[in-house]
């Protein structure tokens, strides 16, 4: 085993790591850019040293950074945790010439199996049933261990071939999966900006526009089979997960074991993998991803092979009892496996949901800000050691109080996992542990996650990828409960009480009684007036005893409030005219304002062109995701104030509208 290694990565994968590293007796080094001098990943190794600025090019994505920290540290591996370099085989590259072990497959096999296209042929040539597509060579024809980059598709063949297959496809990016680079198409009007847009998230995220095209299967399941092989020849799949709940092509609910999945099929689906994993000659853990007929789920195919450790792992873990890091970890220091097929068993189950800095309620546009509360929910035994504490509750975070969340990452805060004897009772633990999370600064979908989980097709297990999309605006929290502003006025003002005299109260004391107190408040949705009726309380009587309604939290620095109910998204109030940065961000008359940080990647229209109601006039792009800005009316563009490649922030002015087109 190893003495020292180096997380190259942050957030809450590289505070898990570390975790077991520390109990293995491994020195662990963190690494950091500007951005994240002071954050929870940094503080949670035993040393840390700076790569470079914020933008990830100049530090989580500089392989030549990365490489020399290592050997600065004196660290014997690296592990790349996912996403940023974990699937760059520039990586294990540079590692193995530095002399330093790489915890993740060898250069080769990861290449082979990161090119979509070469993945496809190593799968058919395993017999593993494939998706009929086009890929932009004879994929039949081609020996998958020498395969080298394959020509690209041109948009004139993928409509070639689009016009004779039946709608929908699905666009995918050749050089990577994360649902970068990927579109549905369900018109044949619909393909140009989508190849448009594929290829430009294809080069923003993998430096290759290479798509391919495959047949769409609509209202699929998608389930994914975790492995791990060692460099002696063995490897063994560790059973299913169920990531089937999805928005736009990034999975928000993973469970273990999956619903739809019995033993036989289960060995058949591992049977697949592993054959896979040996046509590529791939060593230490990955997942191959799999696409299901949701009534026939034994109608299996070939999606991609991830070769890294997947951000849905801990569910695999709590159902099998084992550290899938550890086993990475031995695998990479030359180890065998510490166990055959016959010895995984899958006990109980585990739910977990992925919590995201967004604000459901405009379109999960990212969200950004400094979190002003943490606490994580309380543990309940689960019964079963999985080397990560025995708990039906586990929180991966990588945040806490007075963590920055800014656009230049992915936005994903936490995961929380809830595990129990059966399904109804792991999401159940899921439930009441989101329930119980506060995390309140910037906006999260962490109210949006316990409407899904109420919703009775989660229950019953009846999902597939387009479920979530389908029900659209009918997965909403509760609303805002109408004395909620009330409450928040009695609060404000009770923080500015100095004393017991009543002319010093805040309540409009006369020797009448107390009057109406009436203000304008800044909250979620702008501005409201907040009355409090003479005599009443912000409380609750319970058990004989009067208790707070709400749990009150009060914001460092400025005299906000936060009212939390558990089910409701917090809301944060503060007086308006002392929080104007809260009034909604509406746009002025004749201007269009950028929804989100980010930074500009397009802009399409110039001064004086003339526009249509619905055109898009500038894109934005941040934490991984991309907006159209369009024009809310036909009418002539005025001045654009941004460039493409500019950094903005939410509410700043892009585009001055002139006079409507008439």
């Amino acid at each position: 085993m190893f003495s020292r290694l180096l997380i190259a990565n942050r957030g809450e994968i590289a505070v898990r790591i570390a975790r077991t590293l520390r109990r293995l007796g491994v020195e662990s080094v963190a690494v950091y850019s500007d951005a994240d001098a002071g954050a929870v990943h940094v503080r949670a190794a035993d040393r840390a040293l700076r790569l470079g600025p914020a933008p990830a090019a100049e530090s989580y994505l500089s392989v030549e950074r990365v490489v020399t920290a290592a050997l600065a540290s004196g660290a014997e591996a690296v592990h790349p945790g996912y996403g940023f370099l974990s699937e760059r085989p520039e990586l294990p590259r540079a590692c193995a010439e530095a002399g330093v072990a790489f915890v993740g497959p060898g250069p080769e096999a990861m290449a082979l199996l990161g090119d979509k296209v070469a993945a496809k042929a190593v799968a058919e040539a395993a017999g593993v049933p494939v998706l009929p597509g086009l890929a932009g060579a004879d994929t039949q024809r081609l020996s998958p261990r020498g395969l080298q980059t394959l020509g690209g598709l041109s948009d004139e063949e993928i409509a070639a071939w689009a016009e004779g297959e039946e709608l929908p496809v699905l666009l995918k990016a050749a050089a990577g999966g994360g649902g970068r680079g990927m579109r549905v198409v369900r018109s044949l009007g619909e393909l140009p900006e989508a190849l448009a847009a594929a290829r430009r998230e294809a080069v923003a995220a993998f430096g290759d526009e290479r798509l391919l095209v495959e047949r769409y299967l609509e209202g699929s399941r998608h389930l994914e089979v975790q492995l791990i092989a060692d460099a002696h020849g063995n490897c063994i799949h560790l059973g299913e997960r169920e990531c089937s709940l999805q928005r736009r092509h990034q999975k928000v609910i993973e469970e273990a074991p999956s619903p739809v999945v019995g033993p036989e099929l289960r060995e058949r689906m591992g049977a697949a993998a592993v054959a896979l994993a040996r046509e590529a000659g791939y060593v230490n853990a990955g997942t191959v991803e799999l696409i299901a007929d949701r009534h026939q789920p034994q109608r299996f195919y070939f999606l991609e092979m991830n070769a890294r450790l997947q951000v849905e792992h801990p569910v695999t873990e709590v159902v099998t009892g084992l550290d899938l890091v550890e086993l990475q970890l031995r695998v990479a220091a030359g180890e065998e496996l510490p166990l055959a097929q016959e010895d995984v068993e899958l006990r109980g189950w585990a739910v977990e949901g992925r919590v995201y800095a967004e604000e459901p309620g405009r379109g999960f546009l990212p969200s950004t800000g400094t979190v002003v509360a943490y606490r994580e929910p309380r543990a309940v035994p689960f019964g079963r050691d999985t080397g990560m504490g025995s708990s039906s509750v586990r929180i991966d975070s990588g945040v806490a109080e007075g963590s920055v969340v800014g656009s230049d990452y992915d936005p994903m805060l936490a995961k929380v996992i809830g595990a129990g004897r059966d399904r109804a009772a792991a999401l159940a633990a899921l439930d009441r542990a989101l329930g119980e999370l506060v995390l309140l600064g910037p906006g999260t979908n962490v109210a949006y996650l316990r409407a899904l989980l109420a919703r009775p097709e989660v229950r019953s297990g009846e999902i597939d990828t387009g479920l979530i999309e389908r029900l659209g605006e009918e997965v909403a929290p509760p609303p805002m409960a109408p004395e909620v502003p009330a409450a928040a006025l009695r609060l404000l003002l009770d923080a500015g009480v100095a004393g017991e005299d009543p002319w010093e109260a805040a309540d409009g004391w006369r020797l009448g009684g107390a009057a109406p107190i009436r203000a304008t408040l800044a909250g979620p949705d702008g501005e409201v007036e907040a009355t409090i009726p003479a005599g009443v309380a912000v409380s609750r009587e319970a058990g004989g005893k009067r208790q707070p309604r709400w749990e009150v939290v009060r914001e460092p620095g400025t005299g906000a409030v936060w009212i939390l109910d558990g089910a409701a998204e917090p809301v944060r109030f503060a007086f308006a005219d002392e929080d104007r940065e809260h009034d909604g961000g509406a746009a002025r008359a004749g201007s269009l304002e950028a929804p989100m940080p980010g930074t500009v990647i397009a802009v399409r229209r110039g001064p004086g062109e003339a526009v249509e109601e619905g055109e898009v006039l500038v894109v934005v792009e941040s934490m991984k995701m991309e907006l159209a800005v369009q024009s809310p009316a036909a009418g002539t563009v005025a001045e654009v104030l941004v460039a493409a490649g500019e950094q903005v922030e939410r509410g700043q002015t892009l585009v001055l509208m002139g006079e409507e087109a008439g």
